[in-house]
């Protein structure tokens, strides 16, 4: 009998690997594993399938694994050091790698709704994040959206993957901005916050790591500009590159279930959570893992760039004068 296989990728719907199953559920991102018990240490050769079936997939989902916070944490540290969330309500000083997400008719759900890939205003953005469905989810909605950035970049005309490669953007950290009042005190907490997480240039497009794929590496929700572009011709490539998040043969659209764990590359994928389901209970357990630095394709020289109006030489001050007094 042959074996079922996408003729768009060639690559098999349904493989075995070291004793467990990896069904392809999406096109260009997607797959549910099965034969593993995540409440149990996972013998190697098991761990470096998930792990392959990661990259290859960009998001992976178990299900009917019912299992506890330390457990979540355990699986997560396989594949690396976790991260301290610096915003997000985490369990304290006890786990304060464990970020709960407990939203419910006093707490709504905050910020999520915007694509992006996960903690990009770091140097060193994240390489995965593990989120877990407790059994208390929505009777409807609270779905999580994902798109594979991978095909996003595929999908530009080769004119625009030309003129974007070697081009960076800056990420910042403003979505968290408002949890910061007005007061002096507030004020002074901002700033410090600033100074541990500064502005951070990104490649447009980087390298994966491991597939070597080219990804579209812009977010709306971190993104702010392109480095060296005037503000509106920035504002616009951003607007469009922004877009091909929204193309639907790049989506995935996972329905949550008790006790479902989703896992997904945050070097490959871009992700929304859906904010439909207030006020009802949508209780959740993340764990991130940490990254390395974004490798993208050369950088254009800054010599060579011609902006609009013209280019200043070198040692000549660019800001008129203007300095804090």
């Amino acid at each position: 009998m042959n074996q079922r296989v996408n003729p768009s990728v060639a690559r098999p719907v349904v493989s075995e690997r070291a004793g467990i199953t990896i069904r392809r559920t999406g096109v260009n991102l997607g797959a549910e594993i099965s034969g593993v018990d995540l409440r149990h240490p996972l013998p190697d050769a098991q761990f470096a399938a998930i792990e392959s079936a990661l990259v290859e997939n960009a998001l992976i989902i178990f299900r009917e694994q019912d299992i506890t916070s330390d457990q979540l944490m355990a699986f997560g540290r396989r594949f690396g050091e976790l991260t301290v969330h610096p915003f997000a309500p985490n369990e304290g000083k006890n786990a304060p790698e464990l970020i709960k997400f407990r939203n419910d008719e006093t707490t709504p759900p905050f910020g999520t709704d915007v694509w992006h890939s996960d903690e990009t205003f770091r140097a060193e953005p994240p390489m995965a994040t593990i989120l877990r469905a407790t059994d208390e989810l929505p009777a409807v909605g609270g779905d999580t959206m994902f798109a594979s950035m991978a095909a996003a970049y595929d999908g530009l005309s080769d004119r625009m993957q030309q003129y974007i490669s070697g081009l960076h953007a800056i990420h910042d950290m403003k979505p968290f901005r408002p949890l910061f009042g007005q007061s002096l005190e507030d004020r002074k907490r901002l700033q410090q916050f600033e100074l541990m997480y500064p502005p951070q240039l990104h490649p447009v497009v980087r390298i994966h790591p491991v597939s070597g794929r080219k990804v579209l590496f812009v977010n709306p929700q971190f993104t702010l500009a392109i480095d060296g572009m005037e503000e509106r011709e920035s504002r616009a490539l951003l607007d469009t590159l922004f877009h091909q998040a929204l193309i639907p043969e790049n989506q995935f659209r996972h329905r949550w279930e008790p006790h479902t764990i989703a896992m997904w590359d945050n070097r490959s994928t871009q992700h929304y959570a859906v904010h439909d389901y207030y006020p009802q209970r949508r209780y959740m357990e993340r764990v991130t893992i940490k990254g390395g630095p974004v490798t993208g394709v050369p950088r254009a020289d800054p010599a060579s760039i011609r902006r609009a109006k013209y280019v200043a030489p070198e040692g000549v001050d660019i800001h008129g004068g203007h300095k804090p007094h």
